[in-house]
């Protein structure tokens, strides 16, 4: 007999049913639903516990997700050189759907960031985004030069944005790994 693909493991933080939630948690809930996320789902199964924190995390999320100053190829791209570098299976397995279904980021790249290495078939903007991003996480800072090329090709609200896209999503790359949220029933782990 074969094993599950990817067996069940205990939530450290439970799925509150909607009925047992405070008002407040309801409140939140009801905000990130009827927001572009459409649902409670993934990390805010987690955060719902914490209802004022899962708020403030929502609002800059969907500030980073929907209204970054860098293109919608690049945010996902960013999301998963963070969800790599984290080993986090279940931002990684819900933002390659995204960067497939969504963007024009080529599969050679999504393929090289999911096994770690340096993707060959980048542009001049996407190698400085990479190799930004690949340095803010390694160093905590980017080279001068790095910063400079990024700058040029993003501004300075793409610059900040970038930054606060690596940072939430190892944050949320922390609450999912640590809140073993899993992935959906069937679904190989796509990061080894």
């Amino acid at each position: 007999m074969n094993p599950p693909k990817n067996p069940p493991t205990p939530l450290r933080f439970p799925v509150i049913p909607p009925e047992q939630m405070t008002p407040r948690q309801k409140e939140v809930a009801d905000t990130i639903a009827g927001g572009p996320r459409g649902g409670l789902r993934g990390p805010y199964l987690a955060l719902i516990h914490h209802p004022e924190l899962a708020d403030k995390l929502q609002a800059l999320g969907g500030h980073l997700r929907y209204g970054a100053a860098i293109s919608p190829t690049n945010i996902e791209m960013v999301i998963l050189i963070v969800a790599r570098h984290m080993n986090c299976q279940y931002e990684w397995f819900a933002h390659e759907r995204i960067a497939r279904d969504t963007t024009d980021l080529s599969d050679s790249i999504i393929k090289s960031l999911q096994i770690g290495v340096v993707p060959s078939e980048m542009n001049d903007e996407q190698t400085t985004l990479y190799r930004f991003c690949k340095e803010i996480i390694a160093k905590g800072q980017p080279t001068d030069s790095t910063y400079e090329q990024a700058i040029r090709h993003f501004g300075r609200d793409g610059v900040l944005d970038i930054i606060s896209l690596v940072g939430y999503y190892s944050l949320i790359a922390m609450v999912l790994n640590t809140s073993q949220i899993p992935l959906p029933q069937g679904v190989n782990p796509p990061l080894s």
